[in-house]
């Protein structure tokens, strides 16, 4: 009986580990894929910052750079409370 008993939990906990390990993969996946492309929507963002070649005022950089920090503020905040989505809409 001990031994069927751990059998079971070696195996339990072996699927366990393996289906925690594909969702790292997963997680580690996307996390690389999203957070680079965020920064390099972040540096086109910046682009639009050469004077030259736009026109803005202070208002909308500043609009802009709220914007920007309030997503990661809210982003801080989902990692340590491990939260819902919030979906803002950004406009000028």
């Amino acid at each position: 009986m001990y031994f069927v008993l751990s059998y079971i939990y070696i195996f339990f906990h072996t699927e366990v580990d393996m289906a925690r390990e594909k969702d790292r993969q997963k997680f580690v996946q996307l996390a690389q894929k999203r957070v680079n492309r965020a920064l390099k929507d972040i540096r086109l963002i910046g682009n639009l910052s050469n004077r030259t070649n736009y026109s803005y005022s202070d208002e909308d950089a500043k609009k802009i750079n709220k914007a920007l920090q309030s997503a990661v503020n809210d982003l801080k905040a989902r990692f340590d409370r491990r939260g819902d989505d919030t979906d803002i809409e950004f406009k000028l």
